[in-house]
């Protein structure tokens, strides 16, 4: 009985944080300083302790009754669910018997309760423009510049629910169905948002594709999943540049029989080639009707696939259901980042990735928020973009990626301290691991110590955020550069090389999750057996997420890198970002990436490739503090071999670096590198060739 009223108390507590809830902000206090370390923010998205404690152990002791309880008060249902889950972790279905519709629980229900809220802030690539949308108001909010349609009779920039509204119908008008699958090939503009709740709202599966991938990489996805049609604009702009959009189209769909029509929006002015099956997209939504019926879906029906890199290299396109993900990342929207309501939450994700899905589009809108569409890059017009957007938006939340901080970071403090900053509350880095560097700079610069900052892990298949420093305790420690706290009903397990589960604190493994909860995908799509055999069949009972971490001394977890990009060093297996993190503190090194590579005494070595800040001297010097710094850190075995100094490093276009091209470099197979079309820049690869023969040459010469 006491158990049962402790927890309906902690409920509430969770519900009043909520933007469905009453409403009441958590205390915020001034940062601290933890004994013999560095900054630890003490404020931000926490519940008192009893209640915090209470809340995470009902997540993990009965997650069926904690997520049903939720889904209750945070979803809008046509029908209410009868089961909250069932099935063991990888079969696990949940809300059975619930219907609902995402875009309704995005749009309508917002509509009604405060039209004139401002829904989406699309920051266009130009410097200074913006676009402001609300969830339902008729009238034009723009500020130096105007989304409108490019038919004479349209009534300019229309509200967030009648764009999608126009939009479904007019997929609809052309024979888009429920179960359909379509391809939005988009970057990140307010039809992209409205194309996606369009899809939801007619019950079509969208699987949006990052607006820089190759005519043959789109092509691959609308293969594999089979579309009726792609979305798309006559030309992206990004960076200043003019990104042709409409041919990547035409080139893919030669190949794509299932394609029926190309929908062709208008992002400049300039006119493109227009076959039989291209639909000028605008023309057709400002003939249709503002008003669409929503297609009630049931809970576990497809919500969208999103296609990531798989070890095979073919990607796989996972699987997204309605009710789960959506209360998942709404949920974590709102408990990490201490979102509340009034804010505007900055994520500078691209939609075209998970986080776009789930942290600017599906978890904000869903909790009534504002949120902000970053359409360019961090460097465009200058390094102080990001900063300026900050100021003229009044941004609360800001959410990016570790390697963007670490490019500006080399670029100094200048163009951070130039704008006011002060609405800042919460920072977030998404990804992949923030060094301590990076760490350090993001909080004391940008968010001038005291600002939370969190350093969130999880993936495409999670759905949504696994483990953060927040929600927390009241008073709780922030530690730099660590990922720390499980989310509520993420049960985190570390598993030895026997598949044995390892006990205790301050020891090492692989990283799986223990119980299922409802943001996790549902299967790869066309193949379920590669769904089972990637993340459930080498740990069973588990959800193997194929990174390595530490769990603390004190119980916190530290995400130490992919299992597959771990070295095993004279019989000691050690994570290449341990390395990498332990150099990016030297402060002439904004970057570094290391790899494995064989070595005919040791087993394997490490080879480390490393950006240096501009105008640096004595660089071999540099190299001997590096080499210090990583015996100091880890240990003398940990010492890279080899530290190459390169311009910069191959990286995607959503900034994470693809290390594999590095090992085919040094195991001079450079001919053979496989699909790079996602690599940002291609022509890095032959500044990292005549670098690295420079270097074997220098070598050779030397021995």
């Amino acid at each position: 009985m006491a158990a049962a009223a402790t927890w309906g108390r902690a409920r509430v507590a969770l519900s009043r944080r909520s933007p469905w809830g009453r409403g009441g902000a958590p205390p915020r206090q001034p940062p601290a300083r933890r004994a013999g370390g560095g900054p630890q923010e003490r404020a931000g998205a926490a519940l008192p302790a009893a209640e915090y404690r209470e809340l995470r152990e009902r997540a993990a002791r009965e997650p069926a009754a904690f997520w049903g309880a939720l889904a209750r008060e945070a979803l809008r249902w046509d029908l209410p669910y009868h089961t909250a889950c069932d099935g063991p972790l990888g079969r696990g279905r949940w809300f059975l018997g619930g219907r609902l519709n995402v875009s309704v629980n995005c749009l309508d229900q917002h509509v009604h309760r405060s039209p004139d809220r401002v829904a989406l802030i699309w920051e266009k690539d130009e410097p200074g423009t913006e676009v402001r949308i609300t969830y339902r108001d008729q009238s034009c909010k723009v500020l130096n510049g105007c989304w409108k349609c490019r038919v004479p009779s349209s009534p300019g920039i229309r509200e967030l629910l009648d764009m999608t509204c126009r939009l479904a119908n007019t997929l609809k008008k052309y024979g888009v169905q429920k179960g359909d699958r379509v391809a939005i090939y988009m970057p990140v503009t307010l039809l992209a948002v409205a194309a996606m709740l369009a899809c939801a709202r007619i019950g079509a599966v969208h699987t949006v594709v990052f607006a820089g991938f190759s005519a043959e990489s789109l092509a691959g996805r609308i293969i594999d999943s089979g579309c009726k049609a792609v979305i798309t604009y006559n030309q992206g702009v990004r960076g200043g540049r003019v990104v042709e959009l409409k041919k990547t189209v035409d080139e893919a769909v030669k190949n794509c029989p299932s394609v029926k029509h190309v929908f062709v929006a208008q992002r400049t002015d300039n006119a493109v080639p227009m076959g039989n099956r291209d639909i000028p997209l605008e023309e057709e939504m400002a003939k249709e009707a503002p008003v669409c019926a929503p297609e009630s879906m049931d809970s576990e029906d497809m919500l969208f696939m999103l296609y990531t890199s798989g070890s095979t290299g073919k990607p796989k396109g996972i699987v997204h259901t309605q009710a789960g993900y959506l209360l998942y990342a709404a949920v974590t929207h709102k408990h990490v980042f201490d979102y509340q309501q009034g804010d505007v939450f900055g994520c500078v994700a691209d939609t075209g990735w998970i986080t776009g899905h789930s942290y600017v589009v599906y978890g904000p809108l869903c909790n009534g928020g504002t949120s902000v569409l970053f359409e360019s890059t961090p460097l465009y017009p200058d390094p102080g973009r990001y900063w300026e957007t900050v100021q003229r938006l009044k941004i609360n939340q800001f959410y990016g990626a570790p390697t963007a901080v670490r490019l500006l970071l080399k670029y100094g403090d200048k163009w951070v301290k130039k704008y006011d900053r002060s609405s800042l509350k919460t920072l977030g880095s998404v990804g992949e691991p923030i060094n301590h560097e990076a760490w350090q700079w993001f909080y004391n610069v940008v968010g001038d110590s005291r600002c939370t900052l969190v350093d969130t892990w999880w993936q495409t298949e999670t759905g949504g955020i696994c483990i953060a420093p927040r929600p927390s305790e009241e008073g709780a420690d922030i530690i730099p550069a660590m990922a720390m706290r499980p989310f509520f009903g993420i049960v985190p397990a570390l598993m030895d090389e026997n598949g044995r589960v390892i006990e205790g604190n301050d020891v090492s493994g692989a990283l799986c999750i223990a119980q299922p909860w409802p943001g996790l995908a549902r299967t790869i799509y066309g193949d379920d057996q590669r769904f089972i055999d990637t993340y459930f069949k080498k740990y069973p009972g588990y959800y193997f997420t194929g990174d390595s971490a530490y769990r603390s001394s004190e119980g916190y977890y530290q995400i130490t890198g992919r299992m597959d990009d771990v070295i095993n060093i004279s019989g000691h297996r050690l994570g290449t970002a341990e390395i990498e993190d332990a150099m990016d503190e030297h402060p002439a090194v904004p970057e570094t990436a290391v790899i494995g590579y064989p070595h005919e005494i040791k087993g394997e070595g490490a080879f480390a490739f490393i950006v240096l800040k501009e105008d640096t001297a004595h660089i071999e010097c540099v190299k001997e503090e590096l080499r210090s710094i990583v015996a100091s850190k880890i240990a003398k075995y940990a010492v890279p071999d080899h530290v190459l100094v390169v311009k910069r490093l191959p990286k995607t276009r959503s900034g994470k670096i693809m290390r594999r091209v590095l090992k085919k470099i040094v195991a001079d197979q450079s001919s053979d590198l496989g699909d790079i079309t996602t690599l940002d820049d291609p022509n890095v690869i032959a500044e990292i060739l005549d670098a690295y023969q420079k270097y074997k040459t220098e070598q050779s010469a030397s021995s």
